[in-house]
């Protein structure tokens, strides 16, 4: 399954998981360390268009995206940005938040926005071969329900 949306962030390549109804990738250009998107495999361009067997899967989504960023991360909120303008598919950034910065092998990723509104400007750009190493990396915890 592919949309557009998950091909502009790098599907199949950054999957980090899946359910029936949603796509969980590593966001290439990651403004926090973790970021992801998860994105609707429906054909929905409105939050309301999607089904209700979907919005039943998003609860399924989240409580595993939250554990997975929890152990991974060691966030101190989540945001999670519904911004549909580039992309029309139904899709959700997934940023975990913090005051100090985390590292992963070597590399800093700031929360530039911290403690105000994520700053989706300033980011760590991995490209498409640095968001698979991430979302393979992701893989190892993600456990859905």
């Amino acid at each position: 399954m592919s949309n557009p949306t998950a091909l502009a962030f790098g599907y199949p390549h950054t999957l980090v998981g899946e359910t029936g109804s949603w796509l969980i990738l590593a966001r290439p250009k990651q403004s926090t360390f973790g970021a992801l998107v998860l994105i609707c495999k429906e054909e929905a361009h409105a939050f309301s268009e999607i089904s209700r067997d979907a919005f039943a899967d998003l609860a399924v989504v989240i409580a595993a995206v939250e554990a997975m960023l929890r152990k991974v991360v060691g966030y101190e909120k989540i945001n999670y940005l519904m911004l549909m303008m580039v992309d029309r598919d139904v899709h959700f950034h997934v940023l975990p938040r913090y005051a100090d910065e985390r590292v992963h092998e070597g590399q800093a990723f700031p929360d530039a926005g911290w403690p105000a509104a994520p700053n989706l400007g300033a980011f760590v750009d991995l490209g498409t071969e640095g968001a698979a190493k991430l979302a393979a990396f992701l893989r190892t915890e993600w456990r859905p329900a």
